[in-house]
């Protein structure tokens, strides 16, 4: 079995450049430290805190409250969380449900996905602010005497023995320097991934980089109830997701477009929206401030080797997602199911093999290959079809096929609500 290493030089450099003058003032042992508080780490720590393992999860803000995470719950992750008995609870926060997803065309609506027609236990994607979805998991976590949240924990360095991850140490504003001992560290930390910098592992780009503007619209009445929609043509390409609310609006826009449609002006962004969604122009006056606009760069990619002696990474720290389709949160979080399913028994007997490390990677790493090629085919037949400007969009032929053949017209709605396979919890986890 192929290993990639772990190298010691670079976990030297980034130790020196990131050298404490104060001395270290905690050190706590645990099974599996897991760095990361999104829905990946979040997820795997109350999956193994539930078995009794010892874990601590850190998390390197104060909370969760980040604008413009994917508010998206799919069909297969509510679906875990009924395998947890969580789902009903879950649901009695308040949320907005997604059951098909169009086109809007001139000669008519193009239905993409509806969920219903899949009949899954539950048919919709779930709308719910990402900070709201962590707290829930991570209070759930807090009924079980294993599990610790450190929040405010900024990890810096590996605690490396010969050439075995031992765990992490990180700052902790006037705590100072604290490091976290494990048997396993788990690296969710996300696209940017500094653990994932810190071993030394480099990712290999899988599809071009876009980027996306979020930004936020007031909800009326009379707008479309349970429905996402996209509206593309004349260089456009916007979709809608619904927050109660609200109007999430992701708006793809050409790379590095960004900084000519800002000396353009405000002004000059509102009519365009307008331009793109005639029902909006009573409403982008809403968009006042630059700061009301976040800019996403994102870059598909993922990692050969998703392991190291005493390391696993997963979520975007082993897969960064392209924001198509918005599946991201659902493979982080099957990661974490398939981690805690392989893992745990292991983890309960005192081991963290490099076998199990692979077979965690070896379950996950074909359905994560297989949608992002369908991303990649997404960008390149939609996506940059729709931002040519000097070109009139028309649906590529094989969707057109794809959405008239009965057999076949479900695929999307299984790509984006199931994935290419569905993950459950195993029975021996502990309620």
């Amino acid at each position: 079995m192929q290993v990639l290493p772990i190298t010691r030089n670079a976990v030297e450099q980034e130790r020196s450049s990131f050298a404490p003058a104060t001395a270290l003032t905690a050190n706590e042992p645990t099974t599996c430290c897991i760095v990361g508080g999104g829905p990946a780490g979040a997820v795997l720590s109350l999956l193994l805190a539930r078995q009794g393992i010892p874990i601590t999860l850190l998390e390197a803000h104060k909370d969760f409250e980040r604008d413009f995470r994917g508010d998206t719950i799919h069909p297969s992750v509510l679906e875990i969380m009924d395998d947890l008995g969580l789902a009903d609870r879950l649901l009695e926060l308040p949320h907005a449900k997604i059951r098909t997803i169009s086109l809007p065309l001139p000669a008519g609506r193009l239905q993409i996905a509806d969920f219903v027609r899949l009949r899954p236990r539950y048919p919709f994607v779930c709308m719910m602010p990402q900070a709201r979805f962590l707290d829930f998991i991570t209070s759930e976590a807090r009924r079980y005497s294993s599990f610790r949240l450190v929040m405010g924990a900024n990890v810096n360095e590996l605690i490396m023995d010969t050439g075995v991850v031992r765990g992490v140490r990180y700052h902790r504003g006037r705590q100072g320097l604290c490091e976290v001992r494990a048997l396993l560290t788990v690296a969710a930390d996300g696209r940017f991934s500094r653990l994932r910098k810190l071993a030394g592992f480099e990712p290999v780009k899988t599809s071009p980089p876009i980027d996306v503007l979020w930004f936020r619209l007031p909800r009326c009445p009379d707008d479309p109830q349970d429905s996402g929609e996209a509206f593309v043509g004349r260089g456009h390409f916007l979709i809608l997701l619904d927050r109660s609310e609200e109007w999430q609006v992701a708006w793809v826009i050409p790379k590095d477009g960004f900084q000519e449609l800002r000396a353009a002006g405000l002004e000059t962004l509102r009519q365009t929206i307008v331009e793109a969604v005639p029902h909006f122009a009573d409403r982008v006056q809403h968009l006042r401030d630059w700061k009301q606009v976040s800019l996403l760069s994102v870059e598909s990619n993922r990692l050969p080797q998703w392991y190291g002696p005493g390391l696993l990474l997963i979520g975007d720290a082993a897969h960064v997602m392209s924001p198509v389709a918005g599946v991201g949160i659902n493979y982080a979080i099957q990661d974490a199911v398939v981690a805690a399913n392989v893992l745990a028994g292991p983890l309960k007997a005192g081991e963290a093999r490099l076998e199990d490390l692979a077979a965690v990677q070896r379950q996950r790493e074909w359905p994560t290959r297989i949608i992002q090629a369908f991303q990649s085919a997404a960008q390149d037949q939609i996506v940059a079809r729709v931002l040519d400007q000097d070109t009139p969009f028309k649906i590529p032929i094989i969707l057109r096929l794809i959405l008239r053949v009965p057999l076949l017209r479900d695929l999307p709605a299984r790509l984006l609500g199931l994935g290419i396979r569905r993950v459950h919890v195993r029975n021996d986890s502990k309620g």
